[in-house]
C-alpha cells in the first residue's frame, strides 16, 4: 500500500514539513509505503477552464499536475498538508488540486484522503474544510483524528513544541492506515459501491 503526500508549503523543512514527517513515520512502522512531494514552491497556473482534459486525458498545461497524475492514479491514500494563509490554503496548492482533481478522470472511489493544516494561530478550520472538499466530490472516504488535523508554529521549527498538534498527526496515521486496510479487504470481498450514471441538474435550464 502506498500514501501519496503533498506538502503545499513554499517553505521546505518548515512546520508543514514537521506536521507531515510524523505522519510519515507511522507509515512507515504500519508497512505503508509513502512519498512525500513538495509542490508549495512550484509555479502553477489555475485552470482556464478550457476543456482540454477532456480531449486529451490530462491538463493543457504540462507541468507538476500531469506529472503527479499517475502517482494519485497509483496510491491508496493522498495526504495533503498546507500552511494557512489568510484562512485558506496556499493558492498555488489549491490550483494544483483543481486542476489535479477536475483532468485526471480515473475513479478516485476509495483513495482515503486527509488534509492536515499549519498555522501561527487562526484560520485552520477553514482551510481544513477547504482541502477535504476535494476529497469528498470524488467518493474518497476522508480519514480524521482524535482533533482536527493541525499543527501550531509560526518560525520553522516551532510546530515539534506542539506535543498535541503532533499526536493529532500520528493517531491521523494510524486511522488512515486502519481505513486503507479495511477497504483493501472489503473490495476483496465485496466489490466497490454500485454507482448509478451521472445526473447533473442545473439550477438555471
Amino acid at each position: 500500500m502506498k500514501v501519496l503526500m503533498l506538502n503545499g508549503s513554499p517553505r521546505a523543512g518548515g512546520n508543514t514539513s514537521i506536521a507531515l514527517g510524523e505522519m510519515e513515520r507511522i507509515f512507515q512502522s504500519e508497512g505503508i509505503e509513502t512519498e512525500t512531494v513538495q509542490v508549495g514552491g512550484e509555479v502553477i497556473r489555475g485552470c482556464a477552464a478550457c476543456g482540454g482534459c477532456a480531449k486529451l486525458g490530462k491538463c493543457v498545461f504540462d507541468d507538476a499536475v500531469n506529472q503527479l497524475a499517475p502517482k494519485l492514479e497509483a496510491c491508496d491514500g493522498l495526504v495533503v498538508g498546507s500552511p494557512v494563509y489568510y484562512a485558506s490554503a496556499n493558492a498555488t496548492l489549491v490550483a494544483l488540486l483543481t486542476r489535479l482533481f477536475y483532468s485526471t478522470h480515473f475513479d478516485k472511489t476509495m483513495k482515503v484522503g486527509a488534509s492536515v493544516v499549519v498555522a501561527r494561530r487562526g484560520g485552520l478550520s477553514a482551510t481544513f474544510d477547504e482541502l477535504n472538499k476535494f476529497f469528498t466530490i470524488s467518493g474518497m472516504p476522508v480519514a480524521s483524528s482524535q482533533y482536527w488535523n493541525s499543527v501550531h508554529g509560526r518560525l520553522p521549527g516551532e510546530g515539534a513544541q506542539d506535543a498535541e498538534g503532533l499526536q493529532t498527526m500520528r493517531a491521523l496515521a494510524r486511522n488512515m492506515t486502519f481505513l486503507m486496510k479495511s477497504i483493501a479487504l472489503g473490495r476483496e470481498a465485496f466489490g466497490l459501491p454500485e454507482k448509478e450514471p451521472r445526473q447533473s441538474t442545473n439550477f438555471v435550464r
